[in-house]
């Protein structure tokens, strides 16, 4: 069995007090999760909404639920009753879906948006540039039922700490000029959610406000 509650506080006590902790509970038994909600933990991540839609009415109501994975237009549905936090918004088409369920639902959520840092083609989010774009368009001013509160990135999956630390840094930046430009008076856009179990520390340093953990909160004792 994983030594999940010490995990979990040598965690926090790494973790700067600012900055807000998202267990990624992805794959887990409910077992497992609901010893991190018994340790006090309130906010979880998941990027499956077949996964999500089947823990959710399971586990306790005050869980803060936050979708950090790919969402297609078509879920947003199954979710929006409940999420608390959308990170993963990469396209104006989407955002327009969760804007109309929302509300639907008669519910404000809030969103951020993925932004493209790393050098996998693989990753998802919007270029600097679409995120500017979408920003601009008069199709984001007419949504009412969401909260843009920050953004999100994932740095490319390597060794080279370097580069990571350069692609965290692209985000802090792409932060600031979006939070001067379209943001200055709006307490809400406050959000950089970047880091996760191997990048966590290097995320923190460059200006993270909150972190997507899992397998650092669930790993085995005897696990690296």
């Amino acid at each position: 069995m994983p030594n999940i509650k010490d995990n979990l506080t040598a965690l926090l006590t790494e973790i700067p007090s600012g900055v807000k902790l998202i267990v990624v509970s992805k794959m887990q038994p409910l077992m497992h999760i609901q010893e991190v909600y018994a340790a006090g933990q309130r906010r979880f991540g998941e990027n499956r909404v077949g996964d999500l839609v089947a823990k959710q009415p399971v586990l306790p109501g005050d869980i803060e639920w936050h979708f950090i994975g790919h969402l297609q237009t078509n879920k947003v549905k199954l979710i929006a009753p409940f999420i608390h936090v959308i990170q993963s918004v990469d396209s104006l088409r989407l955002l327009r879906e969760i804007n109309k369920e929302a509300m639907s639902n008669d519910r404000m959520i809030d969103c951020m948006l993925q932004l493209y840092i790393a050098t996998e083609e693989t990753k998802f989010g919007l270029a600097f540039s679409e995120a500017k774009e979408l920003l601009s368009s008069p199709g984001y001013r007419d949504l009412n039922n969401i909260r843009i509160v920050g953004v999100m990135g994932m740095a490319t999956y390597t060794q080279d700490v370097s580069l990571v630390k350069k692609e965290f840094r692209m985000l802090k930046e792409y932060f600031r000029i979006l939070l001067a430009e379209y943001f200055p008076l709006n307490p809400d856009f406050r959000e950089i959610s970047m880091g996760m179990s191997g990048d966590y520390r290097i995320a923190v340093e460059s200006g993270s406000t909150m972190v997507r953990i899992g397998n650092a909160i669930f790993k085995m004792k005897n696990e690296e």
